[in-house]
Formats: structure tokens, sequence, C-alpha cells
């Protein structure tokens, strides 16, 4: 059975880096889309990056030039670098394989950015 593993979260300052990282036991991995969810409390669960099989990235306007998603085929992991984080970045930060009619996540990581 598929399994997502996260890990990397914790507590930062204001301006602080983080990188998250999954690690996906998947069959086929490197044909499967990964993305990067998180969900504040009180909030809906958003999509904050993915990347495609064949490594285009796309990312909400919120993170552009903050955060960068990245994979490695070969460890079946994938990253998400995390800079200059804000307050609003707080959440917990999902893991999200999708390929045609299945999708797995992970169970989360908290990332607190607080002063």
């Amino acid at each position: 059975q598929a399994q997502l593993v996260e890990s990397g979260g914790g507590l930062v300052q204001p301006g602080g880096s983080l990188r998250l990282s999954c690690v996906a036991s998947i069959s086929a991995f490197s044909f499967y889309a990964m993305g990067w969810y998180r969900q504040a409390p009180g909030k809906q669960r958003e999509l904050v990056a993915f990347i495609t099989s064949g490594g285009s990235t796309n990312y909400v306007d919120s993170v552009k030039g903050r955060f960068t998603i990245s994979r490695d085929n070969a460890k079946n992991t994938v990253f998400l670098q995390m800079n200059s984080l804000k307050p609003e970045d707080t959440a917990v930060y999902y893991c999200n394989a999708a390929l045609k009619a299945s999708a797995y996540w992970g169970q989360g990581t908290q990332v607190t950015v607080s002063s």
C-alpha cells in the first residue's frame, strides 16, 4: 500500500527557512505528479506547489519567489524549500501524489512561523 511520510516541519522565526521532505513508498514514483498542500486552522486546504512527472512546476501566488518544489526520483522524494517565511505560512503541510485516478496523502507536518 502506498505511503507518504513528510518531515522537516517545525517552529521558525519570520524570515527564516525550512525544507520539507516527503518520501513516497510508491511504485513508478517518477510517473506521479507531486504536490504540497497546506491547511491553516479554520481554513480550507490549499495547493501550495506542484511538480509534474516531467519537472514542470507551479505555485500559488502567495509563495511565488519564496518557495521551491523539487523532486529526486532516484530517492522517491519530493522537497519544498521555504524561504522568507511569514506568519501566514503557518499551517499543516501535506504531501500528495497523483496519477490518473489514484491519489495518496501523507499525514502532514506542522510549520509554525512565529517570533
